[in-house]
């Protein structure tokens, strides 16, 4: 089985990490479980030339660095008026071969500058995007980026549309697939029948290479051939799409709504009115109340042919939360190096590893934790307006080493 993430960047995207090389990408990758990457940013002029230069074909539209298969990719933002309003969509572009990715930059030269940051900005419609890169190939594939977020999506409450179709308009019939993005899952898009015809991915979007950012989202394809065709037509048509792996909604860090600056969240049902109740400046409406917005169907419901998908914390959030230790620390990775040692990859840890073989190796209560959030018993602090969601354990209260590792 094929774990890929096919949304991340280089260290050429403003507000990611300097470790965001090939290097560093597919030592993380492994760590993770992952055997696909997308190799972000193939618009930045620089990075491609790192590109280039180190990747090599290893198949059809598909190449290896550091035991690791890539897929061209990048992501742009776009910024334009349609209907009178003005719309702020991100959009994932996977192209098959570096001659292709050539022919995209040229167009995009056209429209602006690429070089400034490995997301660039343009001011073309969406509906103008798929035009052009259909008639550069019909191999390209174009997906909407988060589609939920609140402020670059394509349902976003701040510049979003209803419906694919009004963001597209007849080139709708190009686009196969959206990205549920970390506030929401697939239960969530389900309630909106209007999406049943496209697929749903999901990816990590890091902006650093460590195991708590990337990968934290994925999807699990089991291919014939793993090359690039192979990829695309498990997406369209969802057979060998065994499923995705994402966080649980509410870790977003726009799931509910909210206003960071004052520390308020609420939930859809319970807001008084869009504005902040400590400061009356506008709150920022999170996923879930959007979703409701457009729901046309009751929580729960699950579509025939849907792609199932399983609800995962990375497991690093899991030994913070179980410890007190910060993700990053020194005490919380030798926790995570001694499970990799022992298990091989994360994925592994969290999807199959079970409680008695875990205790050999972490504390007991530590490996119930693990197996708690294989079936989704974990409870989240919803994230909102930019703050991610916390595991809360023990009674409401996040736990520390004390009270809950001994």
């Amino acid at each position: 089985m094929d774990f890929a993430d096919l949304h991340i960047h280089s260290h050429y995207s403003r507000a990611t990490s300097k470790d965001m090389d090939l290097r560093h990408l597919a030592e993380g990758a492994k760590t993770k479980g992952l055997t696909i990457l997308g190799t972000g940013d193939f618009t930045h002029p620089q990075w491609l030339k790192e590109l280039k230069m180190q990747l090599k074909e290893a198949g059809e539209g598909i190449y290896e660095h550091g035991g690791i298969k890539w897929i061209l990719q990048a992501e742009i933002s776009l910024i334009y008026t349609k209907g009178g309003k003005g719309r702020r969509v991100h959009h994932l572009i996977l192209a098959p071969s570096f001659e292709v990715v050539d022919q995209i930059n040229a167009w995009l030269d056209k429209k602006g500058r690429r070089d400034y940051d490995g997301r660039p900005i343009f001011g073309f419609s969406s509906e103008e995007l798929v035009e052009s890169m259909m008639g550069i190939s019909k191999d390209i594939m174009i997906i909407p980026a988060h589609a939920w977020t609140p402020w670059f999506s394509i349902f976003g409450s701040k510049s979003g549309f209803d419906s694919v179709e009004e963001c597209f308009g007849d080139k709708s019939k190009f686009i196969f697939a959206l990205e549920t993005g970390l506030s929401s899952d697939p239960l969530m898009n389900w309630r909106v029948s209007s999406l049943d015809n496209y697929t749903l991915v999901s990816n990590s979007d890091p902006h650093s290479p460590y195991p708590w950012r990337l990968g934290r989202e994925a999807n699990a394809f089991t291919l014939k051939k793993t090359d690039y065709n192979h990829l695309i037509e498990a997406i369209k048509t969802k057979r060998g799409f065994e499923f995705t792996i994402e966080v649980p909604p509410e870790y977003g860090k726009y799931h509910i709504d909210g206003h960071r600056l004052c520390n308020f969240s609420t939930e859809p049902s319970k807001r008084n009115g869009d504005r902040c109740p400590k400061c009356q400046r506008q709150l920022t409406i999170g996923v879930l109340a959007r979703v409701e917005e457009l729901a046309d169907r009751p929580d729960g419901f699950i579509p025939k042919e849907a792609v199932p998908f399983k609800s995962l914390l990375p497991l690093a959030e899991l030994i913070a939360a179980a410890t007190g230790y910060g993700v990053a620390s020194k005490k919380a990775m030798e926790l995570y190096s001694q499970l990799i040692t022992r298990f091989g990859n994360e994925f592994s840890i969290l999807l199959e590893a079970g409680e008695r073989e875990l205790a050999k190796t972490i504390p007991e209560n530590l490996a119930r934790l693990i197996i708690k959030n294989r079936q989704g018993k974990i409870k989240i602090e919803p994230g909102y307006d930019g703050v991610y969601g916390k595991p809360v354990l023990n009674s409401g209260k996040e736990s520390t080493l004390g009270e809950f590792v001994r």
